[in-house]
């Protein structure tokens, strides 16, 4: 049993698992109070003065106590993470390293002007807003009450945000960045006059990408 659990858990794709991992290990830290919450936050005032560059990385970890809340975002995180990771990034980690480092800079410079403490939530919602906009035909069920095509899920899911009481603008934030990365990546190229904006760095390459994959260095198609 214990072998297969294993075996289960090393199929899942390396980004997936790295980064779900590292959320779920992150909030089992808080709730077993090796860390705090107040360690973790997003504060801009922290980072800067007081050098805790740390929280740049940490924001993203940590969704909150366990809870509906927790488990939810850490199914749509899964999900829609490896359905990327093994649909149009496959064979081109260093190309979805990139894209999470790009979603994560661009959510901190935004999140600055704003009182957000976690953006791990805001960065599921990219991942989904992303994940949607290239697979346009394919039709979702939500609990099995509403069926609509895949675009419209980040703004069905900010809709349910707003009904459950909660705040939309980490939903907005996410789809934001979301747009941004797939507008300079799949609609500016192809406009006429149009060039490709974003580069995976080489040492990402180096880092990420084995020399022998072929697919490792495939031009990002929509």
């Amino acid at each position: 049993m214990a072998l297969s659990l294993t075996h289960e858990y090393l199929q899942i794709p390396a980004v997936t698992r790295a980064y779900t991992t590292a959320c779920v290990l992150t909030t089992a830290a808080v709730h077993l109070e090796v860390i705090t919450p107040l360690q973790l936050y997003f504060k801009p005032d922290l980072i800067i003065r007081r050098f805790q560059i740390w929280r740049l990385v940490t924001s993203f970890l940590f969704f909150g106590s366990p809870g509906f809340s927790f488990v939810f975002n850490i199914i749509f995180l899964y999900r829609s993470c490896r359905l990327l990771e093994d649909g149009c990034f496959r064979g081109r980690t260093a190309d979805f390293v990139f894209f999470f480092a790009f979603g994560g800079a661009a959510m901190s410079l935004l999140a600055w002007f704003s009182e957000l403490l976690l953006l791990g939530p805001a960065l599921v919602v990219m991942l989904v807003y992303v994940w949607s906009r290239r697979n346009p035909l394919v039709s979702i069920s939500l609990f099995g009450l509403l069926s609509f095509r895949a675009p419209f899920l980040p703004f069905v899911l900010a809709a349910f945000s707003l009904l459950l009481g909660n705040s939309v603008v980490v939903d907005l934030l996410g789809i934001t960045v979301g747009h941004m990365y797939y507008f300079l990546e799949d609609v500016f190229p192809k406009r006429p006059g149009g060039r490709k904006l974003l580069t995976t760095p080489e040492l990402l390459r180096t880092l990420f990408d084995r020399p022998e994959d072929p697919d490792s260095r495939l031009p990002q198609d929509a």
